[in-house]
């Protein structure tokens, strides 16, 4: 199989790198306006439709995204896209005829939340709490933090875009969510345009009430769930792969390997072109992300 990657920044590179490590990836061509790259390069849409690849990969900046996506959606035919998490910047409306689309969300290859989602589906959820916050100076240590892509606006930056995943897996174990209150904006010292805290208060259709807090400014780095329905109890930590349940009165803890990127992306990959959405995002699934994005972005 051809591949062609839509982006060679940090994402972009380890997309590529992955890619080009699997047995059913013939060649990886590289579109980007960087030069001398380990790889055959491109620098334009257009030139997509002469190299013909079976598979892209969207990892270039979130503002990017739509204009990319609707290109390769009027020129390309029977592909298999990958877009990186956030669908669009905003919410945008690309109709999906000729393609197969899907996102970037990572985190639904966790071992941690695939067993959140396996022990509550079919369970009545009476309130999620989820709390995200690392500090943006230290994402990228190679990178002055105030150069990337997470502190520009213009560029499609800031918590509510880039910490997306929670958006992502909440309405995946509970269905569709409806904010109640939202706090988004910068707060911190952090020197970056974009907002660094989102805080907000929702309920789920199913009646599970959700209480999130992101930010890009905790110096400890802290993912946590907690979870109480019916029978069960949950508190979940994402970073140590741990999770502690109370199911009926039985009471466990359960631990997996640190899980490391670079596998997760494979099999984000495998899945795509096995076409088994077991765990993918499907492109009408991130439309309800990008949907209460839009609903967060135009909060008064």
């Amino acid at each position: 199989m051809k591949v062609l990657v839509i982006g060679y920044g940090s994402i972009g590179a380890q997309h590529t790198r992955v890619l080009a490590s699997m047995e059913n990836v013939k060649e990886v061509f590289v579109l980007s306006s960087q030069s001398n790259l380990p790889y055959p390069t491109i620098n334009t849409l257009d030139e997509i439709i002469s190299i013909e690849p079976e598979y892209i990969v969207i990892a270039s900046v979130t503002s990017k995204h739509y204009e990319q996506l609707l290109f390769i959606e009027k020129n390309c035919h029977n592909k298999l896209i990958f877009v990186e998490k956030p669908l669009f910047a905003q919410k945008e409306k690309i109709e999906i005829t000729n393609n197969s689309v899907f996102i970037g969300y990572i985190l639904r290859f966790n071992p941690v939340i695939q067993f959140i989602k396996k022990k509550c589906t079919g369970r009545k959820l009476w309130s999620i709490n989820v709390f995200c916050g690392s500090y943006l100076p230290e994402w990228r240590k190679e990178r002055d933090y105030r150069q990337t892509s997470s502190a520009s606006k213009e560029l499609g930056g800031g918590v509510l875009l880039d910490l997306s995943h929670e958006l992502d897996y909440i309405q995946w174990i509970t269905g569709n969510i409806e904010p109640e209150h939202v706090v988004n904006r910068k707060v911190s010292d952090l020197e970056i345009d974009t907002d660094d805290q989102l805080i907000f208060t929702a309920k789920a259709q199913s009646g599970t009430y959700i209480q999130l807090s992101l930010n890009y400014f905790s110096r400890i780095p802290t993912r946590q769930i907690i979870i109480d329905g019916e029978g069960i109890s949950i508190v979940a930590d994402i970073i140590n792969n741990e999770v502690h349940i109370n199911e009926d009165g039985n009471q466990d803890v359960f631990s997996w390997k640190k899980t490391v990127k670079d596998k997760m992306i494979k099999k984000q990959h495998e899945s795509v072109l096995k076409s088994d959405d077991t765990y993918l995002c499907t492109y009408r699934e991130a439309g309800v992300v990008m949907n209460l994005i839009d609903k967060i972005q135009k909060w008064d």
